[in-house]
């Protein structure tokens, strides 16, 4: 991180080809997200109601207490990192400070709604399968926003700094810090 902080990252074309495999990965893991949802539901209330309450139709079972506890227990966990992440890298972009917090606090919150929400429809009431499919359509969203903000940004930057003549400099890849900052 202190290469983030400090700007040494200008000059560290391994930091910056690293990020961008990151991304790339995360790209990956939003794509199969979703392949995962729509492998088991789809966006209607009928289908988040089957998967969570079960189905005589499809022979399939309600979701247990253990099921949905050894699920929640996981994700909490690596959607709390992912998003992290994605935020910390959104940090350093020039965006407008109130579209990075409003987009962090999306990201977070639906996140765990995401997350509440098949609870919700399995124990409290099925009416809460619209919960579901809007929580998951907003964690959807915000992930894709911050991965594609973090990539235009650092896109654009590189770009900027090939225009300055920087890429010679240091190495072929230009650093992802927000405008304005330090000198290679």
């Amino acid at each position: 991180m202190r290469f983030f902080v400090t700007g040494e990252q200008k000059r560290q074309s391994l930091l910056n080809a690293i990020v961008l495999m990151f991304l790339g990965y995360i790209a990956l893991l939003w794509i199969t997200n979703g392949m995962m949802y729509f492998h088991k539901m789809s966006l209607t209330p009928d289908s988040v109601v089957s998967y969570y309450l079960g189905s005589e139709e499809n022979f399939t079972q309600p979701k247990s207490y253990q099921s949905l506890l050894e699920v929640t227990h996981f994700h909490l966990f690596s959607m709390g990192i992912l998003v992290l992440t994605l935020a910390h890298l959104l940090l350093f972009t020039p965006l407008n400070m109130s579209l990075k917090i409003w987009l962090t606090g999306m990201s977070f919150v639906s996140a765990v709604a995401d997350e509440a929400a098949g609870w919700l429809v399995r124990f409290v009431h099925p009416g809460f399968a619209w919960f579901k499919i809007g929580a998951f359509l907003m964690l959807e969203f915000s992930l894709l926003a911050l991965l594609v903000l973090v990539i235009i940004s650092l896109v654009m930057q590189r770009l900027a700094q090939r225009e300055r003549g920087g890429l010679e400099r240091d190495g072929g890849m230009a650093a992802m810090a927000p405008s304005g900052g330090e000198g290679g």
